[in-house]
């Protein structure tokens, strides 16, 4: 797999709380730059970087990283962000309702963001490292009739990021329609090309670049 086969399905990403303009112009050029699928960067940083590359595609996140903000805050949270230029929406669930056992809570929360944005892509962020394989699935199943587009396995702000047996079990239980985010601790260029050959859509990660042009093996967001 060559980096022009990898890089269309890079969201590259920065979303340190210290993260700096000069950080967000350098990650939005590279973006521009190796063709990625997006950048994906902080909330206060969308209007601003539409701004200055319009042409970029922008994804931001809602509800991170713990996802227990109000249903209402979310979506506000998201029409915000479309409003200022974000044409990707990666939110957080709210774990809470899950570890209550209340699937259904979760299924009207990102059924009400996704009405929020509308026929902007929505990314369902579930955090694997949290979950039994049985909630899991449960949530494979809340993403699907919700209505989102991508089911995400994490923030990279857990206890841990994307593994590939979590990519294994989506696939066997997400819709026909649901695509596949992995996130998190993507650390070299065989991860990359691991979660691609196993039906990922995306990868989220701030290293891509550094990996595919020179090998190196940093650390994912």
């Amino acid at each position: 797999m060559n980096n022009n086969e990898i890089f269309p399905h890079i969201d590259h990403t920065l979303l340190r709380a210290t993260s700096t303009v000069s950080e967000i112009d350098s990650i939005c050029n590279e973006a521009l730059t190796y063709n990625t699928a997006s950048v994906c960067i902080p909330p206060s940083y969308v209007a601003y970087a539409h701004e200055k590359y319009p042409t970029l595609n922008i994804c931001t996140v809602i509800g991170f990283p713990l996802g227990y903000s109000t249903t209402a805050v979310k979506c506000f949270e998201a029409q915000d962000a479309i409003e200022n230029g974000a044409n990707e929406i990666d939110m957080v669930i709210d774990l809470c309702f899950v570890k209550n056992g209340d699937f259904a809570a979760v299924e009207s929360e990102i059924a009400a963001v996704k009405k929020a944005c509308g026929d902007k892509v929505l990314k369902v962020i579930i955090e694997t490292c949290y979950l039994t394989e049985q909630e899991k699935t449960e949530l494979c199943g809340c993403v699907t009739r919700a209505g989102a587009d991508f089911i995400k396995t994490s923030t990279g702000f857990g206890t841990d990021g994307a593994r590939i047996e979590d990519i294994r079990l989506f696939r066997q239980h997400i819709g026909k329609n649901v695509r596949m985010k992995a996130a998190g601790g993507v650390k070299s260029r065989s991860d990359l090309e691991m979660f691609l050959n196993e039906g990922c859509e995306r990868i989220g990660t701030s290293s891509a670049v550094k990996l595919l042009l020179s090998g190196e093996s940093n650390g994912g967001y």
